[in-house]
């Protein structure tokens, strides 16, 4: 039953919310102010998700697939991807549950990156992404190429991944101050207390690999995406076409009330108008997100979240490129701009270029 789509999309809106997961904030403050540790999380999440999946299709469970590679389709998308989420200030995942929260500029984006990624796979640009997908290499997975098992990608990857994680527990940390607790049990862990990077990264893996039999179950065989479920709301809209509407669609359009009910519970939401500057990166990045995601054929969560779990090499290239495109657009829009390096992870205030609404 797609009805398990929207649900889990409402748990991994909550989570995305509650523990400010956004890879357009990893890839940043890579190239920002130096620091690894939400991009450490990223590579967790991936890992837990790589083990999950590789013991659902070693038990039979689901039986994954992975694309043939576009390699110059994947690589200038996720690069064209990369700036279109550093202008929108979010990744796809990012400006879901930003809208969730209500981030208005989010709004324009969210709008955006789901019309241009509609018109990409089914109007003016089909063509033009048809054929630049269907442009590929015989190649599909790191390990198939390299005619080893599954599981050794999986077991070198968490272990690097481990590493990473160790030593970064070895660094000193800074405590960061809070406000005295007023929720008590169950209710201070879910909307009140601070969620660890670490943490919310194992929940999001757990999910996306929990995300292929459910999605299965129903005849799709894919895992999370964003991408296209969105175009598939757009064009739903407009033709009316039902078979549009899947598991994927389901899950997307359960991220924002998952966003909303965690932001409303612990205070977070507050409607946010975006200034001039900040509204036309907004349609700019938003525009930018669609075109790059449909060539790519995902996006930093089909691509960069679920692929690389599969070591396929779309995944790792596309996870690249986004990453290199973030740089690029961060050097041209962050810190030319501002002429200081600083980070932009969100918070739960009202961040730069917005105007509250009361």
């Amino acid at each position: 039953m797609i009805v398990t789509g929207f649900i889990l999309g409402i748990v991994l809106g909550f989570i995305f919310q509650r523990g400010r997961f956004c890879v357009t904030g990893a890839f940043r403050d890579v190239w920002l102010s130096k620091s690894t540790r939400w991009l450490n999380a990223f590579l967790l999440a991936i890992a837990v998700q790589a083990v999950l999946v590789q013991f659902l299709t070693a038990t039979g469970v689901i039986n994954p697939s992975a694309p043939q590679l576009a390699i110059a389709a994947v690589a200038g998308g996720s690069f064209l991807f990369g700036i279109g989420i550093v202008l929108s200030g979010g990744c796809a995942t990012g400006t879901y549950y930003r809208s969730g929260e209500g981030l208005i500029g989010s709004w324009i984006a969210l709008g955006l990156y789901a019309f241009s990624a509609a018109a990409m796979k089914y109007g003016v640009g089909a063509n033009f992404t048809e054929t630049a997908r269907n442009n590929t290499v015989d190649a599909t997975t790191i390990h198939e190429t390299l005619g080893i098992s599954a599981w050794v990608p999986v077991i070198l990857f968490s272990g690097l991944v481990a590493y990473l994680l160790i030593r970064q527990s070895r660094r000193p940390h800074n405590p960061v101050a809070g406000l005295a607790p007023k929720k008590t049990g169950v209710a201070h862990v879910l909307f009140e207390k601070r969620w660890t990077p670490n943490a919310t990264a194992v929940l999001v893996g757990a999910i996306a690999a929990l995300a292929y039999p459910r999605s299965e179950a129903t005849g799709r065989n894919a895992g999370l995406g964003i991408t296209t479920p969105s175009a598939n709301v757009v064009q739903y809209l407009v033709t009316g076409q039902a078979d549009l509407i899947d598991w994927g669609v389901a899950f997307v359009l359960g991220i924002i009330p998952g966003s909303y009910i965690a932001a409303k519970a612990s205070g977070e939401f507050r409607l946010r108008a975006p200034d001039a500057r900040t509204a036309v990166r907004s349609v700019f990045g938003g525009i930018i997100m669609g075109v790059g995601a449909a060539l790519a054929g995902g996006c930093t969560i089909g691509n960069s979240l679920v692929q690389t779990a599969l070591f396929s090499w779309q995944g790792w290239i596309a996870f690249g490129f986004t990453f290199l495109g973030v740089g690029a657009a961060a050097h041209f829009f962050i810190t030319n701009n501002s002429g200081t390096r600083t980070s932009s992870v969100p918070t739960a205030g009202v961040p730069r270029g917005l105007v509250q609404i009361q």
